[in-house]
């Protein structure tokens, strides 16, 4: 049983309550940088601004805003291809944003 002198033992308490107080203060900075990334966005664009997408830094839709000028009834595919392209670029930051924002705490999630 001479292991658990190098933890401290589990019957001192103060390095436990330690533990739990550093525990306790990492979940409520890792709480704070989720609601950072739900507060901020991210925005992509396709086909030279065309089709624009604003998405949070949780991946919740926003808007998309298509321009007139590519709606097309005689080429709906393109405008299609446009969307998802936008779409894809804007999960793309918001993935980034999520890294960079959440990445200390990414081994303990």
């Amino acid at each position: 049983m001479g292991n658990f002198r190098n933890f401290g033992g589990f019957g001192g308490g103060g390095n436990m309550q330690s533990l739990m107080k550093q525990a306790q203060m990492m979940q409520q900075q890792m709480q704070k940088k989720q609601e950072e990334l739900e507060n901020s966005e991210v925005e992509a664009s396709a086909g030279g601004g065309m089709v624009e997408v604003k998405m949070t830094g949780k991946k919740k839709l926003v808007s998309i805003k298509i321009k007139k000028e590519v709606v097309d009834p005689d080429d709906v595919e393109m405008l299609e291809d446009l969307v998802t392209a936008a779409v894809s670029e804007a999960l793309n930051k918001a993935d980034q944003l999520e890294s960079e924002t959440m990445g200390q705490f990414k081994g303990m999630m």
